[in-house]
């Protein structure tokens, strides 16, 4: 008998061997051995608690950021709804955002509610989620300089109450994150009173320069590579000649060159192809390494 056929009782929904491609930004990559698509916390607490220790578990959100391999990815692949994207004023200039709220949507709430300084969010294109794993930002502004805590499963179930400080962010990073397995819930965040119109104006520009700059209508993941100290990684890739360059179906921007797009017929081959030809290249005539900043998955 396989695992498959032993998993925990959930309220939720088990999917098994469904494709992960229309979940993702890219609409590419192979099935999930299970997906699981829990209807409320406790639900997942349990299913996590339940779940034999050897199986692997990954997290997915809005896929903004992630390509998923052709191979699919092994063990169970979770997915957040609507349960979990519940974001709220907690009074003074503080405000609660479910893992699943797009970051869209803290900066809008956050705006209706005069909370200022974090208006950087309406450009990063994720959900709360990803941006509590990744540290994600834009601008000069960046998850740590918002978050008062955060509230995580362990990977046996166990509720966990994280502050900014353990899970000790980097560029890109949560070393907490990196270091276990975490599912996170939501997050605390704090920002500093001010007037509605004046932060809704900031974050008019934000989505001015973000049409202007980058291909936010194309099937892309955001920036491809994390910026090396005292580079900028699109810079690296124009000057290298690889800026609107097909591979297969893939192509980075000719918009902004640190996006990769699946121009219509790439696959996750394709796209994580271009991305290695791309940093052998850049290397080779710069002395710079990338680093990606897409989380790649699953099988070749």
């Amino acid at each position: 008998m396989s695992w498959t056929d032993r998993l925990p009782a959930v309220r939720g929904r088990l999917l098994k061997d469904e494709p992960l491609g229309p979940f993702t930004w890219f609409r590419v990559g192979g099935p999930a051995d299970v997906l699981f698509l829990p209807q409320d916390d406790e639900d997942l607490a349990g299913f996590l608690k339940g779940l034999g220790p050897a199986v692997p578990v990954t997290l997915l959100g809005v896929g903004s950021n992630t390509l998923v391999r052709d191979g699919g990815v092994d063990g169970v692949v979770i997915r957040l709804g609507k349960a979990f994207a519940t974001v709220e004023p907690r009074g003074g200039a503080r405000i609660f955002a479910g893992a699943a709220a797009l970051d869209a949507t803290l900066a809008r709430e956050a705006a209706k509610a005069g909370i200022a300084g974090l208006e950087f969010y309406r450009g990063v294109p994720g959900s709360v989620g990803g941006a509590l794993v990744m540290n994600a930002g834009c601008y000069g502004s960046e998850t740590k300089d918002v978050l008062v805590e955060a509230y995580a499963l362990a990977r046996d179930g166990r509720r966990l109450t994280l502050t900014n400080a353990e899970l000790d962010y980097s560029y890109r990073k949560s070393a907490r994150a990196a270091s276990e397995p975490l599912v996170f819930l939501g997050g605390l965040f704090e920002g500093r009173p001010d007037d509605p119109a004046a932060i809704v104006a900031r974050m008019d520009e934000i989505t001015a320069r973000r049409e202007q700059t980058q291909p936010i209508r194309e099937k892309t993941g955001g920036s491809t590579f994390k910026n090396p100290p005292g580079h900028s990684s699109w810079k690296l890739i124009d000057e290298a000649g690889w800026r609107g360059k097909l591979f297969g179906g893939a192509m980075f921007s000719p918009l902004h060159a640190n996006f990769l797009i699946n121009t219509g017929e790439a696959t996750a081959a394709d796209l994580e192809g271009l991305g290695e030809a791309v940093r052998a290249d850049v290397k080779a005539k710069a002395c710079v390494e990338l680093e990606w900043e897409i989380k790649r998955i699953g099988r070749t």
